[in-house]
């Protein structure tokens, strides 16, 4: 087939049969199949106790084989399922263990998977293990291009690792967020670090005749703008991750560890200290003058203007994607004529007002608490690559309508209130003017992540998120409760885009 492809790869010992371990599950996805094949003792167990250990986040974990249990599960941050078929009596057994359901809801590391050669997916991964003179092995990869592009990818994530100084890294998935970022945690010795891996973005067809979305909504492509504004940022005090690498040609960073802390308790609710704190911070940054560039050797850039085709493209993701999803259908031309017609009256009255370094995701899952400092050093920030410059009340709608939250009322308005009250003495500060511009930016904002979230499931098969829509409604009406958002209420209630509305 002109779509697959080989690899083939010495592992001198067991150390680097587990670091090759590790490469992989980088690599892994949900519904991948890993067929492990070679005789007895070639190190297929070994192999698939890596994976799982790595998956897992947990160097000491457990991983006894399956050879009697036959499969045996994880609830990793990829669920993963461990199949050891070399006492199965007959092919169609398979599916009594589950085989199915697993190989779509997580990841199946198979071994001896010719027992049930007939069952097995033709796009598998196949990893087949020998042994080598010098007492280690050989392991020759085969599948198809897109999961071979996969592993190739991570092996040039360990290669950026050596090439950093961090030679024989213990590798643990951390994370993936809805972009196409990928993070993991990383050891040597006693330290240790954030590897980020964002591969540069290719824009989809244009959303008009010249600009894609990307474009339009400037959406970064690559990392360089993580890095810039970094770089302005820690210029101007505030707490960013130290930079201990980076090769901004392939995507690759590695970063500080700001810890695991963040402004949430255990049971995902809000913790009221830590969100004032980060309210404080707000004031504090838009209390100062800021550069818009970041400019050295062979980097120059600029923050991107939140403009008004930036505004109305992100509001547009509601009309193409939330609506269809409560109406069954398309959103009528007529719809979508007086929803822009209704933005850009409200939005009329804002432009003007004060412009700052607009952070753009500033809530929860992007903020980690830092217990040892004081002031503003208190609130680490990661997750800046698409900063803005724009209304200094979005960053404060962000953290105040918490998108994976549920945020009380009376703690949303005890944020606004603390915000307007270290902001009373900022020169030419207008609270009046700053409230109006709060409530349009989280009706913007809600807007848009409504019509995201959709978009995640639908088209990226990310159902999760589907479960936050109830909370972003929710926000929804809270933010048409201003006086001056009358008609935009009038029409989400007459639309149907809101539930409940007393």
């Amino acid at each position: 087939m002109n779509d697959y492809s080989t690899i083939e790869l010495h592992l001198p010992d067991d150390a680097a049969t587990q670091r090759f371990g590790q490469d992989l599950a980088a690599a892994l996805h949900r519904g991948d199949v890993l067929m492990l094949k070679g005789d007895l003792g070639a190190g297929k167990s070994t192999l698939a106790r890596s994976i799982i250990r790595a998956l897992a986040g947990d160097a000491e974990l457990e991983v006894p084989s399956p050879t009697f249990t036959l499969v045996q599960s994880y609830q990793t941050a990829l669920p993963a399922y461990h199949y050891d078929l070399y006492r199965l009596g007959d092919q169609d057994e398979i599916f009594e263990l589950g085989f199915d359901e697993a190989s779509s809801s997580g990841v199946c590391l198979v071994e001896w998977p010719q027992m049930a050669e007939a069952h097995m997916p033709a796009d598998g991964l196949v990893i087949s293990l020998t042994e080598a003179d010098d007492g280690g092995r050989y392991a020759e990869l085969a599948g198809p291009k897109e999961k071979m592009d996969r592993l190739n990818r991570a092996m040039e994530q360990r290669r950026f690792l050596e090439n950093s100084g961090w030679r024989n890294a213990r590798r643990e998935y951390l994370s993936g967020d809805a972009s196409a970022r990928h993070y993991e945690h990383v050891f040597v010795e006693d330290r240790d670090a954030i590897l980020v891996d964002s591969p540069a973005l290719v824009p989809a067809g244009p959303m008009n005749s010249t600009k894609s979305y990307a474009d339009i909504a400037h959406i970064a492509l690559n990392c360089t703008s993580f890095f810039a504004v970094g770089e302005i940022l820690r210029g101007g005090g505030l707490r960013v991750p130290s930079i201990y690498a980076k090769d901004l040609d392939n995507g690759f960073l590695l970063l500080e560890n700001l810890g695991h802390d963040g402004i949430v308790d255990a049971d995902g609710k809000p913790i009221a200290e830590r969100y004032l704190a980060a309210a404080d911070m707000l004031a504090t940054m838009h209390s100062r003058a800021w550069p818009r560039t970041h400019v050295e050797a062979g980097i120059s850039y600029e923050l991107p203007p939140f403009d008004r085709d930036a505004i109305m493209a992100e509001l547009d993701l509601l009309v193409d994607w939330y609506v269809p999803e409560r109406t069954g259908g398309p959103a009528p031309s007529s719809l979508r004529a007086e929803y822009h017609a209704l933005w850009h009256e409200a939005l009329d009255g804002i432009e003007e007002g004060e412009k700052t370094i607009m952070l753009r995701d500033f809530h929860s899952p992007n903020i980690l608490w830092q217990e040892a400092s004081e002031g503003s050093d208190r609130v680490g920030l990661i997750d800046f690559q698409d900063a803005l410059w724009g209304p200094s009340a979005y960053d404060l709608a962000s953290l105040a309508f918490d998108a994976r939250v549920d945020v009380p009322a009376n703690m949303e308005n005890a944020i606004l209130e603390r915000y307007l009250e270290r902001r009373k003495d900022t020169a030419l500060f207008e609270a009046e003017g700053f409230r109006r511009a709060y409530a349009l930016m989280a009706l913007q904002r809600n807007s848009k992540i409504l019509g995201i979230f959709v978009r995640l499931n639908r088209r990226d098969g990310k159902p999760g998120y589907m479960r936050h829509l109830p909370r972003i409604s929710g926000y929804i009406r809270r933010a048409l409760d201003h006086p001056r958002l009358g008609s935009l209420r009038e029409f989400y209630i007459r639309n149907r885009l809101i539930d409940n509305v007393e």
